[in-house]
């Protein structure tokens, strides 16, 4: 065989070579499916087609490429007017996860069933969702390096300013335009709010101590039971219905009693027995002051007898004290409502004491012997103050001061209160009186000075209107 027939061979194959795509040589790739991303297999060819003759349903191509199991649709009745989601069509937002374990992603189970052919639609859309949402939410779990944008890191939107014109200052003033997300609808009636023109606080508390020491007990000692009972109500006039009236009352009672086994006459003391009412009205005049007019009032229920003896120390009304004053007064509460500060300055004022019963030593309370009622004419100031201090500390301080000029007398009751929780509380009341009358008492050093400390533990019940 001549080699002659093989001297075209090498022309045929560099024509060959240049015939071929230049592209060929360096394809890009090319972007995986979703059913690829999915790793589905991909459904075989129906043995024959199905053709439908109905309107545009706008869902049809969505389902068929979506998943190619799908050969056909019934018909449906009503087509639907939502379009296709835009979440499609924008970078995967990761929003929430949810496992289903009893759905698959190719054949989901109907939510809906009905015997209606009217709502076959209903059943076909509502798969529908279903299917685009377990399609998302498998698709971001299993390509969790395609997902752009998380919603929780979301970078915030960008801020939008405005321009206007100040007239009186020929100035151009830009501020910044909020946006609130969640706009709440304002109904179509109003609705009726019952107002409240007097706020209520009452307040209840039970605090007691209790000893035992053995006989034999090497420092000795006294069993003792202690017990206090303490009740305030107080109604205040709503200032945001009143803003130029004030008018204020507070009624409290407080009831001290403890074992007296010392005592060879009777079996428990009275240690504190007071009843006691304050109001005040007032008139604003400028600010926070007001022309007011106050009024104090208290005695006692019970008999008080001293130590080891059946003589009465006090009885109800005995001694009884009335004091009222005209003057002007200063109330100031912070925005938090978390101190407030009444201050009262009455320089025309009255007080009054008596003593009703016949048994009681009319001297200790100030009264001439032979008399029952003293009346004195003076002036008078109070302060009272309340402090939250935190959520289960407060701090609750008055001050009362009266003087006719030739004597004078004071208060300063201080009662700090520590809430364990809503039903238990340990509380530190601390009483200094002041008394230019008294005489000094044999055998101690308190004279015109007089001291009431009490550190209990007990139970408590609150309540009061916003």
């Amino acid at each position: 065989m001549s080699l002659s027939k093989f001297k075209f061979i090498p022309f045929l194959l560099v024509t060959a070579l240049y015939t071929v795509p230049a592209n060929s040589q360096q394809q890009e790739p090319v972007e995986p499916r979703l059913l690829d991303l999915l790793e589905l297999e991909e459904a075989e060819e129906p043995d024959s087609i199905i053709i439908i003759e109905e309107e545009y349903n706008p869902f049809a191509d969505f389902l068929t490429d979506t998943l190619d199991e799908v050969s056909a649709i019934k018909e449906l009745p009503l087509i639907p007017t939502s379009d296709l989601p835009v979440i499609t069509y924008m970078p995967l937002v990761f929003d929430y996860a949810e496992y289903i374990d009893s759905i698959a992603v190719t054949d989901p189970s109907p939510i809906l069933a009905s015997d209606n052919e009217a709502l076959d639609w209903l059943t076909i859309e509502a798969d529908r969702h279903r299917r685009f949402r377990d399609i998302k939410r498998h698709y971001m779990i299993n390509h969790p390096d395609l997902v752009k944008y998380n919603i929780m890191t979301l970078p915030a939107p960008p801020k939008q300013y405005k321009a206007t014109v100040d007239p009186s200052q020929s100035t151009i003033i830009i501020s910044e335009v909020i946006t609130l997300d969640n706009k709440v609808k304002e109904p179509d009636t109003q609705i009726e709010i019952e107002r409240r023109h007097w706020l209520h606080n009452f307040s209840a508390g039970l605090q007691f101590s209790q000893a035992y020491i053995s006989p034999n007990w090497y420092q000795g000692g006294n069993n003792n039971v202690n017990m206090i009972g303490n009740v305030r109500w107080n109604v205040k006039l709503n200032e945001k219905f009143h803003p130029n009236l004030m008018a204020e009352a507070t009624t409290q009672y407080k009831l001290a009693i403890s074992s007296a086994p010392n005592d060879t006459v009777h079996n428990y003391l009275i240690s504190e027995d007071l009843f006691q009412f304050n109001g005040t009205f007032g008139v604003r005049a400028i600010n926070n002051w007001y022309y007011s007019a106050n009024a104090m009032f208290k005695t006692q229920f019970f008999n008080s007898y001293k130590s080891n003896s059946r003589d009465l120390k006090s009885a109800f009304l005995s001694p009884g004290e009335l004091n009222v004053g005209l003057g002007m007064t200063y109330s100031k509460e912070n925005k938090p409502k978390r101190f407030r500060i009444e201050v009262s300055i009455s320089p025309l004022s009255y007080n009054m004491k008596m003593s009703t019963n016949h048994k009681i030593n009319v001297t200790n309370f100030g009264i001439k012997e032979g008399h029952r009622t003293i009346s004195e004419v003076g002036s008078n100031a109070e302060m009272k103050l309340s402090w939250n201090i935190m959520w289960n500390i407060t701090y609750n301080s008055r001050i009362f001061l009266f003087t006719d000029y030739d004597y004078a007398q004071g208060d300063w009751e201080n009662t700090l209160n520590f809430s364990i929780n809503r039903y238990l509380s340990t509380q530190l009341y601390v009483h200094l009186r002041y008394d230019s009358s008294r005489d000094k008492v044999d055998d101690s050093r308190w004279s015109k000075w007089q001291l009431k400390e009490i550190l209990s533990f007990g139970l408590q019940y609150q309540f009061k209107t916003i």
